[in-house]
């Protein structure tokens, strides 16, 4: 019941974002903790400062704790409530619950370790330091940035001021306070068009903006309504996937199932009253064409995390800058990141972080030791393509976009099994391995035929 209730105050604040019209500065994933209001100037010094209790946050304190114990380390993080967001590609086609995919944030900081429960409001890395929103100023010997990235609706001129997305026929898997309108309008979709987009900017899970569409598609045909409906999938990428081997078997299924892609195509603006999205043609910028919908799922343009981008930790486009081997910040050498937040030119996925994690503490041990850092992450990360209720193609590559593939078979190929992972096997690692410290290394699916699960 307790989720269920974070769940009503997420909505509210969703209510108040567009009461306000400030979808980009309400953070939609994330609540803030009433203590943050409560100012102080107190101090306090830790060994280890981890800066986000996401993924990458909490793995790297609980394996800090375990390498320096629990007092040597806080995290700041001000929601209450943690999320396993790659859940929400079935939350938003109605295969899982959306309560299933958050649980309280003091149930996944590691016991012992300080939790700081408010925003980070300023990082100075010339003197060590981190200013909190609740007026707190923490001291730190290293620190190890997960703040994630932003996202950023407010910049889809018509999204902001749109009060009911449900009867507007609109969702996003992208926030816990949206992932469900996505399943509305799917069950109220009678027919016409089902557009989906992709940004053009970075984004987390590159592979989500399609996923939602192969389970569209299949749902559709299983209440009878496939026949009226037109399937458009408008990127901004000028291909359908990164790596040539998946894009290659994606692009069978697109054709076999008769969906419309359209390469270079942003969406710049919805009309909700009549149920128009606008798209620019990004290879021919101004040119503009409208969509008509029934159903409109967006993924919103996303960028760095603010107080990232505005401290001297950001590289020219506002990301950590670090070294994409390492994980150690190229210019701060106490200073660490790993996951959205970061430079890595690699897929920012749960299981990038996974990887990360391990290379990362690989890093910082050695540099506690005072020595280089002689672990290397070659930029692994994974994206389970659910193409449809029942099916996945396991896409895992390298920086380069070469396959890494775990398992001895054509990975490429649409497998149950591999749907089972994504849907059952992976959420239960993540919390009971991941977030505990004790999963991750390079290939993480390598750990599940470790554990039989072939």
């Amino acid at each position: 019941m307790a989720t269920v209730r974070v769940v009503h105050r997420q909505r509210a604040l969703w209510r108040q974002c567009h009461r306000t019209a400030a979808i980009g500065i309400c953070h939609l994933h994330t609540t803030t903790s009433s203590s943050s209001s409560h100012a102080s100037s107190s101090k306090e010094h830790y060994k280890v400062l981890v800066l986000g209790g996401g993924s990458g946050g909490i793995t790297m304190s609980a394996r800090m704790k375990r390498r320096l114990g629990a007092e040597n380390v806080a995290i700041v993080e001000p929601s209450e409530m943690h999320y396993y967001q790659p859940i929400w590609t079935l939350v938003g086609a109605g295969a899982k619950g959306v309560a299933s995919s958050g649980r309280p944030t003091a149930s996944v900081v590691p016991s012992g370790v300080k939790w700081v429960r408010s925003k980070v409001q300023e990082i100075n890395p010339d003197t060590n330091t981190v200013r909190t929103g609740n007026g707190m100023e923490i001291s730190y010997q290293y620190l190890i940035v997960a703040l994630g990235l932003q996202l950023h609706y407010e910049k889809i001129k018509g999204l902001p001021e749109i009060e009911d997305w449900v009867k507007f026929k609109i969702g996003s898997n992208y926030s816990v306070l949206t992932v469900e309108k996505t399943w509305s309008a799917l069950q109220n979709f009678k027919e016409g068009n089902a557009v989906f987009s992709f940004p053009n900017t970075p984004v987390k899970c590159a592979g989500a903006p399609q996923k939602i569409m192969y389970l569209t598609d299949a749902y559709l045909r299983k209440t009878g309504k496939r026949a009226k409906a037109n399937i458009v999938y408008n990127t901004s990428l000028p291909v359908l996937f990164g790596v040539k081997k998946y894009a290659d078997a994606l692009w069978e299924i697109v054709k076999s199932r008769d969906m419309q892609v359209n390469l270079r195509q942003n969406l710049i603006e919805v009309r909700a009253d009549k149920q128009e999205a606008v798209f620019e043609n990004l290879d021919n910028p101004g040119e503009t064409k409208v969509f008509e919908y029934e159903m409109l799922h967006v993924t919103p343009p996303m960028g760095p995390n603010p107080e990232v981008k505005g401290s001297l930790l950001a590289d020219e486009a506002g990301w950590l800058d670090v070294n994409k081997e390492t994980l150690q910040h190229n210019k701060y050498p106490n200073v660490f990141g790993i996951g959205d937040c970061t430079n890595l030119p690699t897929s920012k996925t749960a299981a990038a972080v996974a990887a990360q994690s391990s290379i990362l503490d690989r890093t910082i041990s050695k540099v506690l030791k005072n020595e280089k850092p002689d672990s290397k992450y070659d930029g692994y990360t994974s994206c389970p393509l659910v193409t449809n209720y029942n099916t996945v193609i396991l896409a895992e590559f390298d920086y380069s976009g070469q396959p890494l593939e775990t398992f001895p078979i054509d990975q490429s190929k649409e497998r149950w099994t591999m749907y089972h992972m994504k849907a059952d096997v992976m959420p239960h690692l993540y919390w009971h391995g991941l977030l505990k410290g004790f999963w991750g290394g390079p290939g993480p699916y390598r750990k599940i035929m470790h554990l039989g699960m072939k």
